[in-house]
């Protein structure tokens, strides 16, 4: 089976960088019913992380966002890449948007289980559309 790729909306928030922090602003998206489809959390400025979500409902996000008091930045683009997993899988994407000259911003990619993986790609927002013809999205 090849690769889908969707273009996806992402949202982020800029969290203090102390234990437990992540895992209360989940548990608040969770409490709500807030369905996640990815999830990465990174150290950004001193003391603070990003935490970047792709909602499966954006509306339902940032109502819950809202209510929890976290501040999102957003909606903006990447990508969502499911597949089945092989030597290369990963490669093989990327080589598509170096082909098309597409500088990628970001990746996070894993095996799923039961021979599946699951990619976020980012790149600039200015070459969102060029990367998605060049994925096929």
């Amino acid at each position: 089976m090849a690769e889908k790729v969707r273009s996806v909306e992402y949202y982020y928030a800029t969290i203090p960088d102390e234990p437990g922090t992540g895992s209360k602003v989940l548990a608040q998206l969770q409490q709500a019913g807030v369905n996640l489809l990815a999830c990465l959390a990174f150290p950004s400025e001193k003391g603070k992380t990003q935490i970047d979500v792709v909602p499966e409902n954006a509306v339902a996000l940032k109502e819950a966002a809202g209510k929890a008091g976290v501040k999102l930045t957003g909606p903006r683009k990447a990508f969502l890449v499911q597949g089945d997993d092989r030597v290369g899988a990963v490669a093989d994407v990327m080589r598509k948007l170096g082909e098309a000259r597409i500088n990628i911003t970001a990746a996070a990619a894993a095996a799923a289980g039961s021979g599946r993986y699951g990619m976020v790609l980012w790149v600039a927002q200015g070459d969102h559309a060029k990367a998605a013809k060049a994925l096929g999205a």
